[in-house]
């Protein structure tokens, strides 16, 4: 080849080179963050003359998700064919103008998963907004242009749509406040419905004070004097769901809590477990496609009920429409579409007696003066295009989460937490249907105490760190024990999965976790770890007991079995072993 040919295959080399870096960078450097559809002006009325007071939300400016109506602008829904075949709307939705009269200025409509139908963000036909927090994960949905509009500071508020998690889930990815308030609570009117049972009008806020004078305008709330709270229950089950190490959240919320209100305001819960105590549909629900999930069956039953009243009534109301236009929709939605038909009244009518019933027991459980803590989502946001945000597994275990409030109505907030390996953090606080007022009270009064413990927390983290790892994993394991013996079960998974962190060769810290999940009912887990710890040291006789305990509860009677004698072996004389053993012969022919 000549000289001259190489320097034009160089030189198309390098203009192609320079075309891919331009498109590259038109992908990641979006215009707002690809978090609005369309951009308008809606204006506040003048300020009344003195002495009256201002509008109360003067000076702030807000967003609102695809779903509300605009007089004017045609409500998209996430959907080009439905934007197609619809007109503009004839008038504003109430919400929105009861904004705009209370000083708001509304600046325009946000992108939201196509039909306000997933809870990850991701939109083939407008594009995915950027998650301001995590560029490269997910902000979440279905109100993602909203969330994402809100964290990357373009205005101070913005309303989306909540029917299984859509405010509260983008919230947490995205690092800001997301509110739930109870259903029923604000107009249902002017925007478009996913699943009357379940849906409620959001809001997202940077700032705890502009959520409460937002939420203040909307709820129609009157002022009042702030009430502290008699009971904040943490959830450890919900906790045991989470995919990170959950010991820096309940610190900070423990933490927290006793500096605002004191100790003796604190509890531990097994909110799953008192559910099913209350709930006699949830057996009747009870759904064997879990993926095997037997930890805890009865959230995993709500969740079940949440997820069938949600694509039941999103059939019913768009269905025809589907039918008769054939448009471009997301995989997931056609999928839940051909699902649904095979749902029957029966079954729905149950899922119904669901709600009920979740109402009704949260309500005994909260009373009027009750806070549960628990996680909003399992973690991190997941990567974008991941697998993961396709997993059946890992859609089930964040309805779960989502399931408490959207079954029982109950109000929910999702506060900000920092940040775990430079990703968005967050906890939740419900409150019980009704008590709006008083979650957002009390979010006022724990938001800033709670960004003070995180940080603490994580300088804590890293002074520990920077000591020798195996002395940090022994005051950890030792830590964990004070806790399991004060039965502060979750505290000590916590603390036990910090020194496996640290010292993951250590055969009795598993053992030891693996006993506090046997108190949660993590029958699987606590096997699991038994078995690392038999591995590390086939002398334990502690992790074969423990190993037997939860594989008989499980039904591996002969597993068990084996487990109970191969203890005796080691120490012939343990009377627990030998009672389980003689126990188990009646279920072994």
């Amino acid at each position: 080849m000549s000289s001259s040919s190489n320097l034009w295959v160089l030189l198309g080399l390098g203009i192609a080179g320079i075309i891919i870096m331009s498109q590259r960078l038109k992908r990641v450097v979006k215009k707002d963050l690809g978090a609005f559809l369309e951009r308008f002006e809606l204006l506040p009325p003048p300020q009344p003359a003195p002495p009256k007071a201002p509008h109360p939300l003067t000076g702030l400016s807000f967003a609102v998700a695809d779903v509300f109506d605009i007089e004017g602008y045609i409500t998209g829904f996430g959907n080009p064919d439905w934007g197609r075949t619809h007109e503009a709307a004839k008038q504003t939705s109430p919400v929105v103008a009861s904004l705009i009269e209370g000083g708001a200025t509304c600046i325009g409509k946000t992108i939201i998963d196509d039909m306000a139908f997933s809870l990850f963000g991701e939109n083939k036909h407008f594009g995915t907004p950027t998650n301001p927090k995590a560029p490269d994960r997910v902000p979440g949905g279905c109100s993602s242009g909203s969330a994402v509009a809100v964290a990357g500071g373009m205005v101070d508020f913005a309303l989306g749509l909540d029917t299984i998690g859509g405010v509260r889930v983008p919230g947490a990815f995205c690092g800001i406040l997301g509110f739930k308030p109870s259903h029923g609570a604000i107009s249902n009117n002017g925007f478009l419905h996913v699943s009357q049972s379940l849906d409620t009008i959001g809001l997202f806020a940077k700032d705890p004070t502009v959520l409460r004078r937002t939420s203040h305008i909307l709820l129609k709330l009157p002022y009042a004097g702030q009430r502290h709270p008699k009971h904040v229950m943490i959830a450890d089950d919900a906790f045991l769901l989470m995919r990170i190490s959950t010991t820096r959240i309940i610190e900070a919320v423990t933490k927290s809590v006793e500096v605002l209100f004191g100790k003796q305001v604190l509890r531990h819960v097994n909110v799953g477990e008192y559910l099913k105590t209350k709930m006699s549909s949830l057996e009747e629900l009870q759904i064997g496609d879990m993926n095997g999930d037997s930890k805890i069956p009865s959230l995993a039953s709500l969740a079940s009920a949440m997820r069938l009243l949600h694509r039941f009534e999103f059939r019913n109301n768009y269905e025809n429409w589907v039918e008769s236009v054939a448009p471009a929709i997301e995989t997931c939605i056609s999928a839940n579409l051909r699902t649904s038909a095979i749902d029957n009244d029966v079954l729905i009518n149950k899922c119904q007696t669901a709600r009920y019933e979740a109402r009704m027991a949260l309500d005994s459980l909260l009373k009027e003066n009750g806070i549960l803590v628990l996680p909003t989502v399992l973690g991190p946001p997941p990567k974008l295009h991941s697998k993961e945000v396709s997993s059946d597994e890992y859609q089930i275990c964040l309805s779960q989460l989502s399931a408490i409030a959207s079954m029982s109505g109950c109000c929910q907030v999702t506060l900000p937490l920092g940040v775990h390996e430079k990703l968005p953090m967050s906890v939740s606080l419900i409150a019980k249907h009704g008590s709006d007022r008083f979650l957002l009270d009390i979010v006022q009064a724990m938001y800033s105490t709670l960004q003070d413990q995180t940080g603490i927390d994580l300088m804590s983290t890293t002074s520990n760190i920077s000591s020798t790892k195996e002395e940090a994993a022994e005051s950890a394991k030792e830590k964990g024990n004070i806790a399991f013996k004060e039965k502060q079960w979750q505290k000590a998974i916590n603390l036990y999965s910090e020194a496996i962190k640290l010292n993951g060769q250590n055969a009795t810290y598993y053992s030891n976790r693996a006993a506090a999940y046997l108190e949660v009912g993590g029958y699987l887990q606590a096997e699991a770890d038994c078995s690392t710890a038999i591995n590390l040291d086939k002398k334990n006789v502690k992790a074969f007991l423990r190993r037997g305990t939860a594989r008989e509860v499980l039904g591996y009677y002969k597993e068990a079995m084996e487990d109970f004698r191969y203890a005796l072996v080691l120490e012939p004389t343990n009377k627990t072993a030998n009672v389980a053993a003689n126990r188990l012969k009646k279920f072994i022919p």
